[in-house]
């Protein structure tokens, strides 16, 4: 894209997305893991392009209450969600040398679980597209406070949306309500932020919305790759 990103920093996240699904049409994806702020932009991107690009990758370590979602909003939405599955040879290879746990052994290890799960799958999603949407918000988590609405993905060389980087949980949540959103029944059950099974639990009352994932490792470590600044190697 051409020009200065900074001029969407005062946009509302519905101006945005409609900007971005407007300039890349088919270039563009949302990355959907149908937690609170993926379910606002599946309900968002429905009332603006019915038909545009939303795509999820299935680790398979997902928890069923994910799946009800995900059946819950193509009914509701008639959205057709692009389902993209870790390579069945390299989960083989991962699981016959570390075990099923090896995520719980060592930071590397569980890398190495999220770069086969997520991150191949994630760049097989991402091909031929030119810019993605994301539900990344500032306070989420310390990796994420310099988030912006719009920027340069250098890791995947490509534009990244955020359109509600500058929302609170209070606002995610007052949308999801007055709009009656599909959400994860998990979110009920003390569950801020979701994502695998084996790597995510409830957090107790006055904890951190992250706590829950990875909760072993330190905040500054909790990112799976997804979200990268830089190129892995």
């Amino acid at each position: 894209m051409t020009g200065n990103m900074e001029q969407f920093d005062d946009k509302s996240a519905q101006e945005v997305l409609g900007w971005a699904l407007a300039e890349y049409g088919d270039k563009i994806g949302l990355a959907c893991s149908f937690g609170a702020e993926d379910m606002v932009l599946v309900d968002m991107i429905a009332k603006i392009d019915p038909k545009a690009r939303i795509f999820t990758l299935d680790t398979g370590r997902l928890a069923q209450e994910t799946y009800n979602v995900m059946d819950e909003a193509r009914v509701k939405y008639g959205v057709e969600f692009e389902v993209y599955f870790p390579r069945t040879e390299a989960v083989e290879a991962m699981e016959k040398e570390h075990g099923p746990n090896l995520f719980y052994n060592s930071i590397e290890l569980r890398k190495l679980c999220c770069k086969v799960r997520k991150m191949e799958p994630l760049k097989r999603a991402f091909g031929g597209l030119d810019a993605w949407i994301t539900g990344l918000r500032r306070e989420q988590a310390v990796t994420r406070t310099g988030v912006s609405k719009v920027e340069r993905d250098e890791a995947n060389d490509l534009i990244k949306i955020n359109p509600l980087a500058d929302w609170s949980e209070e606002r995610t949540w007052a949308y999801i309500k007055e709009n009656d959103v599909p959400y994860n029944a998990l979110h009920d059950q003390g569950y801020p932020s979701i994502g695998c099974a084996p790597c995510t639990r409830a957090v107790a009352p006055g904890e951190d919305v992250r706590a829950g994932r990875w909760w072993w490792e330190t905040p500054e470590q909790k990112e799976c790759g997804l979200h990268a600044k830089e190129k892995t190697k």
